[in-house]
């Protein structure tokens, strides 16, 4: 289940929505962009249509046939999550008959769901539970037909487990994992009463092919697929935003806490659907690798020591704040202003890095400042500053949704960086071409449903003459494009950069023998590339 903050709109906004169009929901005149459905745009208006197998993140499913809706004009009862919106469209949400249908639905979801809500760990934070309260279902009329129940749960993951009696196999988790996460480790599995969420070959979690990310469980809309964390403490009370800090792709996340104070606890960590870096998507480490926050071994108060030699010992705020800086002072007055300097970690956000630079420099008065992500970036920061004038880097995450070739060089993002790596095995899966250079055989050359047009399996340590015989090739086969190079190059230096790696020696031929990969593959993926 999403955060329990985030309000929910259905279907996706459309993706190239520049035009819009105005209607009439229930009255209530809205003005969306073209392509929105007709359940987007009534959330938009403030009126919630009844869903069940709609969330925002997912592209429109409408099989679960509870957000039907009446158009004027139009006969029968469209789904309202497949349904877009046109000009002048005049649509109601509330009737009798709406009613009636939807009755119906709720009516047979719960004939093989247990209505024992207080018991459920996703009580009170149950799309199915507000459902039937929402059209007044508080048990089913269809009695002495066939039941899934009893069915064992699947307790294998230790983060997670997945209760098929509260499974209403609406898809869900299945679209996530395919559409979000692209793993495709779920499937529903057999047909009609028989059908059945099934993780990979039916087996257990653990064994199949999840990689424990959490989209199943953030789109799942009952208690089937639930935090171990919430079963264990019980529903969280409110939602703190926050980042995570494992890799640099800086993911948003909600902390969903209990208790004040002192005894304020983490319940379980959702990713923020409008964080700008992962978009509502985690992987393992962040979604569930928050164990140290309440960790016995965590230091929960400030410390201070005087030699290394010395005990730690407990202290206030107010002392520790002032034994460093005392200390600093005196290391200033003894060895020169110079002498201290600041350095922050990777795992700091850029805001707490701000922060550091800025004590550095106005109240240490140098410029002693550094972070260690600098040490491990440093090569590409010292070209990118050279090159574009700015070491950091020039596109979002969000720009490998618009490329055609993508190149991975020096890097293994399905391990290192997993959410970026699921976008850009989407925009793969979508035909984008892909190169790898790398001399391990890394899951992007070869997995389900991604595969690597090139793989370059370099020596380690010649990543230059790859480069440089990939450039050749470009080079000296007119591949360039030269009006956008004299756009964004200076002349002079573009010309010299030409001349050189047009030399024969660095050719795929000649660097062949450093690099160790043939010299015709070279020259195939350059074509591709450029």
């Amino acid at each position: 289940m999403y955060a329990i903050d985030y309000e929910d709109f259905g279907t996706p906004a459309p993706v190239n929505g520049a035009a819009t169009v105005t209607v009439e929901v229930d009255g209530r005149p809205v003005t969306v962009p073209d392509g929105t459905s007709v359940m987007r745009a009534a959330a938009l208006a403030g009126v919630k249509v009844p869903k069940l197998c709609a969330t925002d993140t997912l592209k429109a499913f409408g099989s679960c046939r509870l957000c039907l809706v009446e158009i004027e004009g139009r006969k029968g009862y469209p789904a309202s999550c497949t349904t877009t919106v046109a000009a002048g469209m005049k649509i109601r949400t509330q009737s009798d008959k709406l009613l009636q249908l939807r009755r119906g639905v709720i009516d047979l979801y719960v004939s093989d769901h247990p209505l024992e809500c207080a018991s459920c760990p996703a009580q009170g934070h149950c799309e199915l539970e507000d459902m039937a309260a929402a059209v007044g279902i508080t048990g089913s009329s269809y009695t002495g037909g066939a039941m899934h129940r009893p069915t064992p749960k699947d307790e294998s993951n230790p983060y997670f487990a997945f209760d098929p009696q509260l499974c209403i196999v609406c898809s869900r988790c299945v679209r996530a994992c395919d559409e979000i996460q692209g793993t495709f480790a779920l499937t529903i599995q057999g047909r009609g009463f028989g059908s059945k969420v099934a993780a990979s070959q039916d087996q257990p979690f653990l064994d199949s092919e999840c990689v424990s990310c959490g989209a199943c469980i953030e789109s799942c809309p009952t208690g089937a697929l639930t935090e171990k964390s919430i079963i264990g403490l019980g529903q969280p009370e409110r939602a703190l935003d926050t980042t995570c800090a494992y890799c640099g792709v800086g993911c948003g996340f909600k902390a969903e806490v209990r208790g004040e104070g002192a005894d304020v606890e983490v319940v379980r960590m959702t990713p923020d659907r409008a964080g700008k870096a992962n978009h509502g998507h985690a992987c393992i480490k962040g979604r569930f690798a928050w164990g140290y926050a309440t960790h016995s071994d965590r230091v929960l108060k400030p410390m201070i020591r005087e030699t290394i030699r010395d005990e730690w010992r407990e202290v206030s705020w107010e002392e520790a704040i002032g034994y460093a800086a005392s200390e600093i002072r005196r290391v200033q007055t003894k060895y020169g202003r110079d002498s201290v300097g600041g350095i922050t970690s990777s795992r700091c956000t850029n805001e707490e890095t701000f922060l550091v630079q800025k004590l550095v420099r106005a109240a240490f008065g140098n410029n002693n400042v550094d972070t260690c992500a600098r040490v491990c970036h440093s090569p590409t920061g010292y070209g990118l500053k050279q090159t574009f004038g700015e070491s950091a880097g020039t596109q979002t995450f969000k720009s490998v949704e618009k490329s055609d070739v993508i190149m991975v060089i020096g890097a293994n993002p399905t391990d290192a960086h997993p959410v970026f790596a699921s976008r850009m095995k989407k925009r793969i899966r979508e035909g984008a071409r892909l190169i790898v250079a790398d001399p391990r055989r890394i899951d992007l050359v070869a997995s389900p449903h991604v595969k690597a047009d090139f793989h370059l399996p370099l020596k380690p340590g010649t990543n230059v003459a790859l480069l440089n015989a990939l450039a050749h090739v470009v080079v000296t086969e007119g591949l360039a494009r030269e009006a956008y190079v004299a756009e964004r190059c200076e002349p002079d230096s573009y010309a010299k950069w030409k001349a050189f790696v047009a030399e024969p020696r660095n050719s795929p031929e000649e660097s062949e023998s450093i690099t160790g990969v043939p010299a015709e593959r070279v020259r195939r993926a350059a074509r591709l590339y450029a």
